[in-house]
Formats: C-alpha cells, sequence, structure tokens
C-alpha cells in the first residue's frame, strides 16, 4: 500500500469518527431536551391539577419563590426547594409547596400541596412514593381518591385533633389494613399548613417583586 492510499484511508476513517461524533453528539442533545420538555410538561400537569387553569393566568413553572432553610426542616426537605405562586390578573391566589415525608410504611413520600392565601388547602398530590401496591399506596391519586379529602381543609378545620385518621380520633380515613402511612401524610400536611401560617405574609411581599423575566412570562398564555 502506497503512503498515499495510506494517508487516504487514514483522512477517511479520520472523517468517519467526525461525523460520527457529531451525530450522536446532535442525537443525545435532542434526546436530553425532549426528556427536559417531557419533564416541563409533567411538571406542569401536576402544579395544574391542584390549581386549574381556571384558576390563574401565570406560568406555574416560572413563578417561584426559594424556600428559606430554616423552613427545609418542618417541610422536610434536604436540600430545599421553590414554591410556585399562582396568580390572577396579577394577584397571588395560592401557593404551591413542595413537602417530604420520611415517615411512610415504605419509606419517603413526597408530595406538593396547594394552599390558598386564605389558608385553605387547594389540593395534594403525591408525587413520588414507594408504599405497598393495595395498601398504602392509596396515598396516589391513581389508586384512591383519599388525597381529595383535604381539598378545603385548614389549621381551623379541622381542629388540630381532627389532624389525625378516624382511628385515633381524628377527621381522615385510614386504610384497611394500613395506617402507618395515611397517619405521615395526614401529619406533614398539618406541618405545611403550620409553616404557610408563618410564612405567608412573607411570599406575599415576595411575590409582588417578581422579577422582568417572570412577570414577561405571566404576561404570555400559559399551554399546558
Amino acid at each position: 500500500m502506497t503512503f498515499a492510499s495510506i494517508r487516504f484511508n487514514s483522512l477517511l476513517l479520520a472523517s468517519f469518527a467526525l461525523i460520527t461524533s457529531l451525530i450522536l453528539a446532535t442525537t443525545d442533545s435532542l434526546t436530553k431536551d425532549r426528556i427536559a420538555e417531557s419533564e416541563r410538561k409533567a411538571a406542569q400537569r401536576a402544579l395544574l391539577e391542584i390549581i386549574p387553569i381556571e384558576r390563574h393566568d401565570n406560568d406555574l413553572l416560572m413563578d417561584v419563590q426559594p424556600i428559606p432553610e430554616k423552613f427545609w426542616s418542618v417541610l422536610g426537605l434536604k436540600k430545599g426547594g421553590d414554591i410556585h405562586i399562582a396568580r390572577n390578573s396579577g394577584q397571588p391566589v395560592a401557593a404551591i409547596i413542595p413537602s417530604v415525608t420520611p415517615d411512610g410504611y415504605s419509606g419517603n413520600i413526597n408530595m406538593i400541596i396547594g394552599v390558598n392565601f386564605d389558608g385553605t388547602i387547594a389540593g395534594v398530590r403525591v408525587v413520588e412514593h414507594r408504599e405497598t401496591p393495595g395498601l398504602g399506596d392509596k396515598v396516589d391519586l391513581k389508586k384512591s381518591d383519599w388525597i381529595l379529602s383535604f381539598n378545603g381543609a385548614s389549621l381551623v378545620n379541622p381542629q388540630a385533633s381532627g389532624w389525625d385518621v378516624k382511628k385515633n380520633g381524628g377527621e381522615f380515613d385510614q386504610f384497611t389494613g394500613a395506617t402507618i402511612t395515611p397517619r405521615a401524610v395526614i401529619y406533614q400536611i398539618a406541618q405545611v399548613l403550620e409553616y404557610f401560617s408563618e410564612d405567608s405574609e412573607r411570599l406575599l411581599i415576595e411575590a409582588a417583586k417578581a422579577t422582568p423575566e417572570v412577570q414577561a412570562a405571566n404576561n404570555t398564555e400559559v399551554n399546558p
């Protein structure tokens, strides 16, 4: 094989490797973009289940307030998180708060809790859990409508003693063969309401200082 042909073959292989790398990089980028968009839409759908489009006219994903570190513990958050603010005509109407209870029968139960600014619950959704199918997994709306029983509840309705399962004198149903999981969720939702009672005034003040980026996003049409 001549030097020229060796050089040609080397250049050909190098070109092929470069083209292959570019194709793989482009494919990887497109895949990541699709995954990110899919995750964004899933997050938005979860938020819209709690605060439906009829109740707000802003971008729930963009309109957020960071949770002060002093509240991480009460909300069960190890690394903090963001509260999503729902607005209508610029006025805050509700906050969607992330929270985790570590006391489920099978470990952590991740939730988002929507609280209206009058202190009542707009809605609750469990977004991640490892509870036993047919037992503790009834905290998931896909398995049971139990989680809807919190809609409209507040710190005064029921009173403090009511934030427990009926078996213990509370207002909320337990599950057949499973008490630990519903009690953990009930307790954590009450904790979120306690947090909101303490921090809602600050949230309102901070929400009034929305950044230009948030204001611009809120002026665009919300597309689930």
